[in-house]
């Protein structure tokens, strides 16, 4: 897959140091993985859920989320929001 864009979570990484090992190993992982649907996602990633058009993944132990558009047919995903528990149950983020 192609993780669009890293500098995304490098950024959210700056933002909360304790962010930084659990991106880089999302990141490694995804750049590596082959999906082809949220079950195949789901293979690597059990707490994976899609919420409408994206996809969004528990870091750090449920902490953050981090929140993605996966285009499975050209092999990209969209980082779009790298956010806290409290950020992402506000709701904010899918307008």
């Amino acid at each position: 897959m192609h993780v669009i864009s890293r500098k995304k979570l490098k950024q959210a990484a700056e933002k909360h140091a304790d962010l930084e090992k659990p991106l880089d190993t999302w990141f490694r992982i995804a750049k590596r993985a082959e999906w082809r649907n949220l079950a195949e996602v789901r293979e690597t990633y059990s707490h994976a859920d899609a919420v409408g058009k994206y996809t969004v993944f528990n870091i750090k132990g449920n902490d953050y989320r981090l929140i993605v558009e996966i285009n499975y047919r050209t092999g990209r995903i969209f980082v779009r929001h790298v956010l806290t528990h409290k950020e992402y149950d506000e709701g904010r983020w899918k307008a």
